[in-house]
This record gives structure tokens, sequence and C-alpha cells, in this order.
């Protein structure tokens, strides 16, 4: 089998697009098929050195589907390409977020929590919910990792050491975690406020690019700003509460059990944010807007910060919702429709 992985990354998109076509092609190479990537990776250089190691060439956007069993896209501004695909003997495989990025395939995939109802387009099969979401390896080995430290607390009563460096070890460790764009810095500057308002100890981290403005700490209160890359899922086995936005990461921190609050950045995530919240899955802060006036995101994270039992409740219910295989499930049903 001969797959083409079809996405794009920058500053702007976020990188969760080309972490799915990562995921597809962890679980495409050790099956022995020959898999190659077209698009840009910017912003997203630690998920395009995986697909160095891999051994998946990076190509251009441009590349067409011209000796391929089959092009997976994972695009919001790409549009109908069925009829191009088909005819150069490929299938097609669609990635899409509701109306976002639609379009006729052979294969569509809708792997978010709220999966949005379609127009018959003709499609072939159309897989949606989050059993088809295409999950990292790394993240599965969060998750497995995170579980064998619960269950070592449980058994021995014995609380782990975090592996975080500063702060009080007995105050929640935050994690301020909003995607891969570098646009959210007002962002996280209103949400660390909102932090700092709780008044609660913490040591907070957020992952950005740039230098967003951090508050002055109240009593045992510390905050930090590193960048976002690779080293993100060793911090979730032993997090105590994550602060994200509603997009690709969100699953990601539910197959790993992280207690979660969410913020809606933008359009594209309100139907997942709202799923989350209404499932159980996660805390909700808003949308992005709403942090102007923070006093309910401040009480719900007071409220988190308080209460370790709330988190434990978040976790377990997002855990037991996302399994982190729907990228094995996606490329069984491509094997099929090409076979």
């Amino acid at each position: 089998m001969r797959i083409l992985l079809r996405a794009d990354s920058s500053r702007q998109i976020g990188a969760g697009h080309i972490s799915r076509m990562v995921a597809l092609a962890e679980q495409a190479t050790p099956r022995g098929w020959t898999v190659a990537f077209a698009g840009h990776t910017d912003n997203a250089d630690f998920l395009a050195a995986r697909f160095a190691e891999l051994g998946v060439p990076v190509l251009g956007p441009e590349t067409r589907a011209d000796g391929y069993d089959a092009v997976v896209v994972d695009h919001y501004g790409i549009g109908e390409v069925r009829a191009e695909v088909n005819a150069a003997g490929a299938r097609l495989v669609s990635f899409e977020d509701g109306v976002f990025g639609r379009r006729a395939a052979d294969v569509v995939v809708d792997c978010g929590l709220a999966p949005q109802p379609r127009p018959d387009d003709g499609s072939g099969s159309v897989l949606t919910g989050v059993g088809y979401a295409p999950l990292r390896q790394v993240v599965l080995e969060a998750r497995d990792k995170r579980r064998a430290r619960e269950l070592y607390s449980r058994e021995t009563g014995v609380k782990l050491p975090r592996s975080h460096d500063g702060g009080d070890a007995k105050a929640p460790h935050v994690l301020v975690v909003l995607g891969g764009g570098g646009v959210w810095q007002e962002t996280v500057a209103a949400l660390l406020e909102a932090l700092r308002a709780t008044g609660r100890p913490c040591t907070v981290e957020a992952l950005v690019r740039g230098e967003p403005t951090l508050p002055e700490p109240g009593p045992g209160q510390r905050f930090v700003v590193s960048p976002p890359g690779p080293s993100l899922h060793g911090k979730l086995v032993d997090t105590d509460l994550v602060v994200s936005a509603s997009g690709v990461t969100l699953l990601e921190l539910c197959c790993v059990g992280v207690p979660t609050a969410l913020v809606q950045l933008v359009d594209n995530q309100a139907a997942g944010y709202r799923a989350a919240v209404d499932g159980g899955l996660a805390a909700g802060l808003g949308n992005a807007a709403a942090l102007d006036s923070p006093t309910t995101a401040t009480a719900t994270l007071a409220t988190l910060l308080a209460e370790p039992a709330a988190r434990e409740r978040l976790a377990a219910t997002a855990s037991a919702a996302v399994d982190g295989h729907g990228a094995a499930r996606v490329l069984d049903a491509l094997e099929g429709a090409v076979r």
C-alpha cells in the first residue's frame, strides 16, 4: 500500500492536522506500507522530526496523487479533489471537523467529540466519533505511564514525586497549552491572570511561543513560560491540571486522562468544547473573549485547584471516552476501500 498524507501547519493554523498525519504514519509504516507526506510543517518542527524518524519523506504541497493507492487530506483550505485523486488511480480519505474541511471522499473521517450531520454527497464510508481519532504513540505511552503511576499510588498509599522542577511540591502543577499556534499570547496572559486571581497555591507552566505577560505571583504561586515541543506528553504523566483549547490537543488530554479546563479559541472548536463540557470530560472556561472578564473562569479554576476529587472525576470520564486507537481503525477502513 502506498499512501500520501496531505496537511499543513503554521502559526495561525497550529499543528493539529500534522499531528493526526503523524499518528497515521506511525501505524502505517509497521504494516509495511510506503508513506509520504506533502505539505508545510511550519511551527511543527518536532512533528516533522517524527516523519524523519519513521523514514517518511516530506514533499512539497503540490505533490500529485499519481503512483499512490490512497491520498489522505486533512486540510480546511482544500476543496473538492475526489475526482482528481480517483482519476490518478487512488482512493481519497478526507478528515473533516464538522463543516470545516468537508469534501466528498471514498472514506470520510469526522473524529471529534460531536460529529456533525452531513449531506449525502456520494461519499463512501463515513467514520464518525472519537473512536477514529488518530493519536500518536507518545500519547498512548503517556496514558500507560499515568495509569501505572495512579495504580501505584492507590495500592501503596504513596504519591510519587512529580518530575517537574521548581515550585511547591504539594501545590497543584498546572500546564497551560493552547495548541501549536503562536497567536494566543494575550489569551495565555488572561488565563494566567485568572489562575493568579484564584489565590490558590499552584505552579503554572505556560507552553507557548513568545513571551506572554506573567502576573505577579501570589503566596505559594509560581509562573513560568516554556516553548511548546516534544516534552509535553512527558509532563502530562504527572500534571495535576491542564488548561487547553478544545482542538486536537483536547483528545490527547482525554486519552492520557489528565484533568482539563477548556477555553474555546475559534469557531471550529465550538462543538467539541460544548460536547466535552456537557459530557463531563472537561471543565469549561468559556471562549477567549470571555476571559476579558474572567470571573467565571477564576471560580472554576479555584474549584479545580482546591478539590482533587473534582479533577479525578473529569480525568476518569475523559479517559474512558477516548482509547487512542483511532489511527489503526482508519487505516483498516482505508485498506478495505482500496482492496
